[in-house]
């Protein structure tokens, strides 16, 4: 399978805005914001979705929410930001490997669309 693009990104073959590194992750701005602050936490190791996570991805997985914790206290989101994960086409999943979308600084709606 040919390289995705956040892991080009993580390769440094394509430049991107990053917000945070550590051994585990990146989180860089999106190119397309849904919200004023639209970031992704993008796992370095490969998981192409959700659905296709084991047990073994648990420690990455639990440290991507860490990071969002993190990096909210780091930009003082403190009136509140979301967590989305997309999984699959129906979910709009554009890229197959796993993210996590952090957007805040505008008033979320409920349910989501």
């Amino acid at each position: 399978m040919p390289k995705t693009i956040f892991q080009k990104i993580i390769d440094r073959e394509i430049p991107a805005k990053i917000e945070y590194e550590d051994d585990l992750c990146v989180v860089l701005h999106d190119i397309q914001p849904q919200a004023p602050v639209h970031l992704l936490i993008v796992p370095k190791q490969l998981i192409v979705r959700v659905s296709e996570t084991s047990p073994a991805d648990e420690p990455t997985l639990g440290h991507l929410v860490a990071v969002a914790g993190i990096v909210a206290k780091k930009l003082h989101l403190a009136q509140g930001f979301r967590l989305v994960i997309n999984n699959g086409p129906h979910a709009c999943e554009s890229v197959p490997h796993l993210h996590v979308h952090l957007l805040a600084q505008r008033q979320m709606t409920w349910p989501p669309g």
